[in-house]
């Protein structure tokens, strides 16, 4: 059977089944988290330019955007996917190098108000998304990653599954969605590797073309199904070959959401143990950032090619600049969305701290990498070398965030965009979104 075929036979089966409650609280965690990083990039390009570049498809539909305005589902896909990717607060599927919220969620959200499906049932189809995607991604592996974005790739799966399972497809024309979808997935590295405002855009498309995808599918148009394991297809055209039955092989009796990585700094993911290694390297030794005389970051090799720009001109360059970051955390201890507002980019302290920060490929890390995100911090100061060894992300499923740590997140991005009355009635919405019979309000 094809690789869609499983794919689809696994979600029809999974519809007739109960959801364990541990997945389903993880599932909420993941809309909630969502959430948190929609209503921020909501207020920012490149969305607000989407609301007027998709104007004749607004203020009317079912779906919404995310401060309420009516929208068809496409539109409210792309849009709000695109918001959910902007700040870089989403979540990531760590062995598939790959944020499946943003796509995911916004495709089943969407779908999920203009139907009137119920709460479990948006829940029930961000599942399906995640389970199927993130095995696709990490199928594809490092070398998919090497010249793709993988949010813009994967994430077609994880959008168009989610809204195939709304759909109720059977599991002939939900392999068809996937089968469909394939041929829409792109997203390129090159894309983010300067100022642009590309790499959200692809978490948008990716939601509009899984919905895209399973609509269609739902009327009867039909794909090649093998097209993701033939011998012209996606595994072999993007990537070195994957094993999908080892892909597949936990298919419905493990769950991938809930070994998710929750964001803790606002920046791209590959930064992340090296700010939390020198975050931790500096309290050790009790420093202040003006008496770091040099800092010296060994990690993957990823992290420096994706996340390595030494001299960051823009907000959307500093998200993925290791030393802008790591400077920026040592000097005002964190790295919010203040990190990358016109003052703090232009901060003297920072940019004087920056050119101190050496980069370099750690090769037991490199070889680590993905399934383990780390680095090696040293810093040299007040004549004292000490060295730390980050061995994982705070937020990674092996030092996860508490579910009082995600509210508290999702109130400080949140907050400042609807007001606290208003988040706090949004969160405690979402933690009873099981409950909720109809998402079409």
């Amino acid at each position: 059977m094809s690789v869609a075929g499983r794919c689809a036979d696994w979600a029809e089966r999974f519809r007739r089944e109960p959801v364990p409650a541990e997945v389903l609280h993880h599932a909420r965690r993941a809309v909630i988290d969502w959430h948190a990083a929609l209503f921020p990039g909501a207020v920012e390009a490149p969305a607000r330019l989407l609301e007027r570049a998709l104007a004749e498809e607004l203020d009317r539909g079912e779906a919404r955007l995310a401060l309420g305005r009516r929208a068809t589902v496409r539109a409210a896909a792309l849009i709000n996917g695109t918001a959910a990717h902007t700040a870089e607060v989403d979540d990531i599927y760590r062995d598939a190098i790959y944020h499946p919220g943003a796509p995911t969620v916004a495709a089943a959200l969407a779908l999920a108000q203009a139907r009137g499906a119920s709460g479990l049932q948006l829940l029930r189809a961000v599942i399906a998304g995640y389970e199927i995607s993130t095995r696709i991604g990490a199928a594809m592996g490092r070398a998919h990653y090497r010249y793709w974005h993988n949010t813009g790739t994967i994430g077609c799966f994880g959008a168009c599954a989610a809204a195939a399972e709304l759909l109720a497809l059977d599991a002939p024309r939900f392999a068809q969605a996937l089968a469909t979808v394939t041929t829409f997935a792109a997203g390129l590295q090159q894309a983010f590797r300067t100022d642009s405002m590309s790499k959200p855009l692809h978490a948008g498309r990716a939601a509009e073309a899984g919905v895209t995808a399973a609509l269609a599918a739902a009327e009867g148009v039909t794909g090649s199904l093998d097209v993701i394991e033939g011998d012209a297809g996606f595994g072999r055209a993007m990537s070195d070959g994957p094993d999908w039955d080892r892909a597949l092989a936990t298919l419905g009796s493990e769950f991938n959401i809930t070994r998710m990585t929750f964001k803790n700094h606002a920046c791209c993911g590959h930064a992340f143990a090296a700010i939390d290694g020198a975050l931790a390297l500096q309290a050790r030794m009790g420093l202040d950032a003006r008496e770091i005389q040099r800092v010296r970051i060994g990690t993957y090799a990823t992290a420096i090619e994706v996340a390595g720009n030494p001299a960051p001109r823009t907000a959307a360059e500093a998200r993925f600049s290791t030393p802008y970051v790591v400077a920026s955390a040592l000097v005002h201890g964190s790295v919010r969305l203040a990190a990358f507002a016109p003052e703090r980019l232009a901060d003297p302290a920072t940019r004087d701290l920056m050119r101190r920060i050496e980069l370099a490929v750690d090769p037991e890390l490199d070889a680590a990498f993905p399934r383990q995100r780390a680095a090696r911090v040293v810093i040299e100061a007040r004549g004292r070398r000490e060295a730390f060894l980050q061995p994982t992300r705070i937020g990674d499923p092996d030092a996860p965030l508490s579910d009082a740590q995600l509210e508290a997140k999702f109130r400080e991005l949140v907050v400042p965009v609807i007001g606290a009355q208003a988040a706090e009635a949004c969160l405690q919405r979402l933690w009873r979104l099981d409950a909720a019979s109809s998402l079409r309000d």
